[in-house]
């Protein structure tokens, strides 16, 4: 049981928390490095920058993480013959525009709730911090943001504590760490709102849950998707 757990770690948190890795990437696939710029990465991989932001859901090319896993070859079964006759020509993107915006949403997709009652004492900053902190009292109930299928359930990854990370959809997946207690388990479908865990302080030197959202394997601002309060 505890192999298979360290398998999926490996597996499922290379999109889900790409930052926090530094193993080996699947073909097709590469990580990011300190230094690089979209610009380079399509270069050194012979194909453009417009492909590169379609196949990872880029708006900003400029806001790449180090640590952050691309996709550098196309999807399977996607046209490819556009982007093989514009190879390395990175500033033909403006006329792959059109192209582009099918493959974007325009805004969330997903409709959050509040994981847990209490203070956000550390917001989304994109760098030094990949989500925001709760705090309140241990045993504080964690629900479920929205509904989807739970990936991961354990402690296996430093730093983190007790994690439970769930799928919501093919783009889009939340992680709900330093809890006391889990109360799912991996490959149960979760309701949002439903409890999930009670807040601890596994991992960390206070109690409070961490909160990530993740689209399309890149860490985004929860703000964004939970109502105001």
């Amino acid at each position: 049981m505890q192999k298979t757990i360290r398998r999926l770690v490996c597996a499922s948190l290379i999109a889900v928390l790409a930052a926090c890795g530094t193993g080996p990437v699947a073909p097709g696939f590469y990580r990011v490095e300190r230094g690089d710029t979209l610009s380079k990465i399509a270069r050194e991989n012979r194909t453009t920058v417009a492909s590169l932001k379609r196949w990872n859901g880029l708006t900003n090319p400029d806001a790449i993480e180090v640590g952050q896993v691309l996709r550098i070859a196309p999807p399977a079964g996607s046209a490819t013959a556009a982007d093989s006759s514009s190879a390395g020509a990175a500033g033909s993107a403006k006329s792959d525009a059109s192209a582009q915006v099918p493959s974007q949403k325009a805004g969330p997709a997903v409709t959050l709730v509040w994981p847990a009652q209490g203070s956000v004492i550390r917001s989304f900053d994109g760098k030094n911090s990949k989500g925001i902190d709760i705090a309140n009292a241990a045993g504080t109930p964690v629900v479920a943001a929205a509904t989807g299928n739970v990936v991961y359930a354990g402690n296996g990854l430093r730093g983190y504590g007790n994690m439970l990370i769930v799928k919501h959809d093919d783009d889009y997946l939340t992680a709900y760490a330093h809890n006391r207690v889990l109360l799912v388990k991996e490959g149960q479908t979760v309701q949002q709102g439903q409890q999930i865990a009670e807040m601890g302080d596994t991992d960390s030197n206070r109690t409070m849950l961490h909160f990530e959202v993740r689209y399309m394997g890149r860490s985004t601002d929860p703000a964004r998707y939970l109502p105001p309060r």
